[in-house]
């Protein structure tokens, strides 16, 4: 009992404080799974992150469930989702009602002119933070800057770039 209320405070918390939705998630999590209960070791993690960006719908959610499944089985995994997802749903509900009554106010034109900058900066961060254990040799190199280039200057659909990666990995690897 004690792992599956562990698990739910630790996802609650990172639905509590990660604001700007799954990317800027991911450094929490990954604070969490991995330094502080060691639920999963860096590899693991990236797994985890290419499964969850891998299969439709939140990345964060997707990635809650993963773990809770390796951590305390199906119900860890019914918790880690549940768990992460919980806080923003409640404060989608509240919030979205005080927006449309408060949207206009300089205050709050503000605060998200200055909240999205430090989402880029939690993004950038688990970039960094993968970039080691994720492009080891020139083709796996290789693979970022293809996938970059069809994705960004082709707009090529992100799905579809996941899948030829993966129809790479299976020729060469």
């Amino acid at each position: 009992m004690v792992i599956y209320w562990q698990l739910f405070l630790s996802v609650l918390k990172i639905g509590i404080f990660g604001y700007g939705g799954g990317p800027s998630m991911i450094p929490l999590l990954e604070k969490e799974v991995v330094d502080v209960h060691r639920w999963l070791s860096q590899a693991e993690f990236v797994d985890a992150l290419a499964m969850g960006n891998s299969l439709p719908g939140p990345i964060i959610v997707k990635m809650c469930g993963y773990i809770g499944l390796k951590v305390a089985g199906w119900p860890g995994a019914a918790i880690g989702a549940i768990g992460v997802f919980l806080p923003s749903m409640i404060a989608m509900m509240i919030l979205a009602k005080l927006f449309f009554a408060y949207k206009d106010l300089p205050q709050v034109q503000a605060t998200f002119k200055a909240v999205r900058p430090a989402i880029v900066a939690l993004v950038f961060i688990v970039v960094v933070d993968i970039f080691p254990s994720s492009v080891k040799n020139w083709h796996t190199g290789l693979i970022v800057v293809v996938t970059f280039i069809v994705i960004y200057f082709l707009n090529l659909h992100p799905a579809l770039a996941i899948l030829g990666a993966a129809i790479f990995g299976i020729l060469v690897y």
